[in-house]
């Protein structure tokens, strides 16, 4: 079991930029894949950026290019560096992780990014 807090989150600019943070901890020190989900209401939560133990990345065809996941694991931190913000990234941004690559996700508690026009 691993639990999992996102920090950054906040009000920006379209074109301006944001950085997230997660923190996991639990009896797991090496986490599988840890990555980002966004959800806004209505709509189904959908992936961001994955990054996994090996350091491979995988992202969004909408946010490629903009964004960039990255992971400390002595820290036990992922990050999120998102760029050039749309007014349609505005979702709220959960950090998810698998530590052992068992397809159950662990999820932090969300963190509201909120880009206006």
């Amino acid at each position: 079991q691993v639990q999992l807090v996102e920090s950054g989150g906040g009000l920006v600019q379209a074109g301006g930029s944001l950085r997230l943070s997660c923190t996991a901890s639990g009896s797991i020190v090496s986490i599988y894949v840890m990555g980002w989900y966004r959800q806004v209401p209505g709509k189904q939560r959908e992936l961001v950026a994955t990054i996994t133990r090996a350091f491979v990345t995988n992202y969004a065809d909408s946010v490629k290019g903009r964004f960039t996941i990255s992971r400390d694991t002595a820290k036990n931190t992922v990050n999120l560096q998102m760029n050039s913000l749309k007014p349609e990234d505005t979702a709220v941004y959960y950090c998810a992780a698998d530590p052992r690559n068992m397809g159950v996700l662990n999820w932090g508690q969300g963190t509201q990014v909120t880009v206006s026009s």
